[in-house]
């Protein structure tokens, strides 16, 4: 599932979240396209940044880890695609709950 990914290094209170793809299918079992589905809002972080910075010069840390799974807001970040694979670069007050 989720690799690390070594190039890419969030900075501040970002994070770089693998959204997990659902395969969806209807009650007859019609597997839909990519188009029909709904964008994923869960995911599972891959590297976080060290934090924002704070008006006293220290960094404020973060309270998502590497390896959780997280809920984020529907239409939250930058999307990217490295090596066929996509991956959302989020602000962590993007992320809505820690899934256990």
């Amino acid at each position: 599932m989720a690799k690390e990914v070594k190039d890419i290094k969030p900075l501040g209170d970002r994070l770089l979240v693998e959204p997990i793809e659902k395969e969806e299918t209807t009650a007859s079992g019609i597997v839909l396209p990519e188009t029909a589905k709904e964008k994923p809002q869960e995911g599972v972080v891959l590297a976080v940044g060290p934090g924002r910075l704070l008006d006293s010069g220290e960094r404020a840390p973060m309270e998502v880890k590497v390896k959780d799974t997280v809920l984020y807001a529907k239409y939250a970040g930058t999307e990217l695609k490295r090596d066929d694979k996509k991956y959302l670069i989020l602000s962590e007050k993007d992320i809505l709950a820690i899934l256990k």
